[in-house]
């Protein structure tokens, strides 16, 4: 038996507690004297994933996603939630107490404006916000004749009687040998890039990599909660509960900067407000609470994309080096997993959390693994049609002849993966195969692109998608997203997406994982990893950039319409296989390399 150590499965949404909890936090605005509340699920740092004690919203509303908005109201309230949680959100959230609204329809802001009642005061807590976010509810209010108003304390907290205790994890030395660069360096190169007497770091990863320090207060992404104050002159002051720091970590920080609490820094952001200095908020993660601290004690307030995230983004020699052992190491262990899943699936006996602990195994045999990137997607049948599907104990489903999806990744101290893979166990349908070639000829299409300089995400977007929209086919999620070193697996500023303006670099690396999906029937997902790289031209006079496929794991090709496949992209499958075969069959017992060259085949 296969067990667990970073995923739990337990149902935690009960959509029977919406009701009474909606209405215990309408009783409390009341006696607050406000009309409604917003609720996002969000933390002090806007963290993607968040921890246990900041799941407000799951509380609220039974909603899991890790991206969603609620407003309540008096007569009404509404969770707001993308393409990626539609589904979910309708079996995990009462209908009668939260309307579930799309995104990209209405807009929380918009339905604000829509729906406040005129004179109402809507309240909001502004250390889950940003000063953006926060501009632009305060518009929607008064589009409304309405009103924004901060709150000193969440109510949602004094309802949550048995809210989780803050983490306090602890702090570890990120080696040198895997982040590349020492962190004087790193801080020295972040003095350059910023024009004010101070700049704050909010974002834990972006602290993470600066003080090359991990933490450990989140699941999947080792990170510190945290904060800084990089002065143009002097020590910066690193904010960090004293409690995770061990005494090594202690000296080396002490070294590197001025150790505080972060209960110190409002007080700090006010002594500098008092002196009249310039401080710069990152626009992204900075509370919208800091920058009122800073701007009521007479501090200049800038707000501005993080400097460091842009540097972070791109990788250097060292942690490109890591990723591709990670990599190396991680597609042993998947391949690893296919070859027993090919085997087992069969015989009708697995369960998709059987499957998704069985792969966790294969990656703790490594001996390196430290942690998920983030929770297994382990998806059979119509559950493959949720994107970020996530199974329990209760949704727990037993794999027979169908398409089955995973998609997972691992921390190792070198690199983060993410890989998704669709396998089918029997034989495919018609409509399948058809929709699994495209998502194919889409991933292809990006792993085979080659583009000048300067070129964003948003203009290879497409070339994903054009076998599918030649069928009246799409996905309702990007192409692709940053990938960190040893730190989070999504992570900006650069993506590949309808939405990705940011101008993608060498070094940087992301996903490729166009995807299919229909409703209650099968979904479709091929994800490697990729990083930019320099590509010469003969003959080019453009300074041209292509990918290196960092993955090395077998794609299924059972459910492939060789027929549907140009020269090239056979080609370039080809490739990848012969390349995924050379690289791991040394590191196979006889019986996986066996099963490896048949999966490998030419096409």
């Amino acid at each position: 038996m296969f067990d667990s150590l970073y995923q739990d499965f337990s149902e935690t949404a009960d959509p029977s507690l919406g009701a009474p909890r909606l209405k215990a936090l309408r009783g409390k605005l009341r006696a607050q004297k406000l009309d409604g509340f917003l609720v996002p699920r969000a933390d002090a740092h806007q963290n993607e994933y968040v921890a246990p004690c900041e799941e407000r919203l799951a509380w609220l509303t039974g909603f899991t996603g890790s991206a969603g908005f609620a407003i309540a109201l008096r007569d009404k309230a509404a969770l707001f939630v993308d393409g990626r949680y539609t589904i979910q959100a309708r079996e995990q959230v009462d209908a009668e107490a939260f309307a579930v609204v799309p995104l990209d329809r209405t807009p929380p802001a918009e339905w604000l404006a829509q729906n406040a009642k005129k004179k109402a005061r809507i309240g909001y807590d502004p250390w889950l916000h940003t000063p953006a976010q926060v501009a632009r509810y305060e518009a929607a209010a008064q589009r409304a004749g309405a009103e924004l108003v901060a709150v000193e304390a969440n109510p949602i907290d004094a309802l949550w009687r048995d809210r989780p205790a803050p983490p306090c994890g602890a702090v570890a030395l990120h080696p040198l040998k895997n982040a590349g660069e020492k962190a004087d360096k790193k801080l020295a190169r972040i003095r350059e890039a910023f024009a004010a007497d101070a700049f704050l770091i909010s974002d834990p990863h972006d602290l993470a990599w600066a003080f090359n320090l991990r933490g450990a207060d989140l699941g999947h992404t080792p990170i510190a909660l945290g904060f800084a104050l990089v002065f143009q002159t002097g020590k910066p002051k690193l904010f960090l509960a004293a409690d995770k720091l061990n005494a090594r970590a202690a000296a080396t920080l002490g070294a590197l900067a001025d150790l505080a609490a972060p209960e110190d820094l409002p007080q700090a952001l006010a002594e500098l407000g008092g002196k009249k200095r310039k401080i710069l908020f990152d626009s992204g993660t900075a509370a919208a609470a800091l920058t009122q601290i800073a701007r009521a004690a007479g501090a200049e307030v800038e707000l501005t994309p993080s400097p460091i995230a842009a540097m972070k983004a791109q990788k250097n020699a060292a942690e490109l080096d890591g990723a591709r052992a990670a990599h190396l190491r991680d597609g042993v262990a998947l391949t690893k997993f296919l070859c027993w899943f090919d085997a087992e699936a069969p015989k009708g006996k697995l369960t998709e959390i059987s499957a998704a602990l069985a792969l966790e195994n294969f990656r703790r045999e490594t001996g390196a693994l430290k942690d998920l990137s983030f929770p297994t997607i382990s998806a059979f049948g119509a559950h493959a049609a949720l994107p970020h599907y996530r199974v329990t104990e209760k949704s727990d489903t037993r794999i027979g002849k169908g398409v089955y999806l995973v998609d997972s990744g691992a921390q190792y101290l070198d690199g983060t993966t993410d890989v998704t893979r669709t396998v089918t166990v029997g034989a495919p349908s018609k409509a399948f195969v058809d929709a699994y070639t495209r998502v194919l000829k889409g991933h292809i299409a990006i792993a085979r692109a080659v583009f000048p300089h300067g070129t964003v995400g948003a203009q290879l977007d497409a070339l994903a998608r054009l076998p599918l929209w030649r069928a009246g086919l799409d996905f309702d999620h990007g192409v692709g997203h940053g990938v960190g070193s040893y730190l989070s697996v999504h992570e900006g500023p650069a993506r590949i997406s309808k939405m990705g303006n940011v101008a993608l670099e060498p070094g940087m690396i992301l996903s490729n994982e166009p995807g299919f999906y229909r409703e209650g029937a099968f979904g479709i997902r091929i994800e490697n990893l990729v990083a930019v790289e320099p590509r010469k031209i003969p003959g080019g006079e453009r300074d041209m950039l292509g990918f290196e496929t960092l993955t090395l794991a077998p794609i299924d090709l059972r459910p492939v319409d060789v027929k549907m496949l140009d020269a090239e992209e056979k080609a370039w499958l080809n490739a990848f296989h012969a390349r995924v075969r050379k690289t791991l069959s040394p590191r196979l017992s006889a019986q996986e390399r066996g099963w490896l060259k048949a999966a490998t085949h030419s096409v």
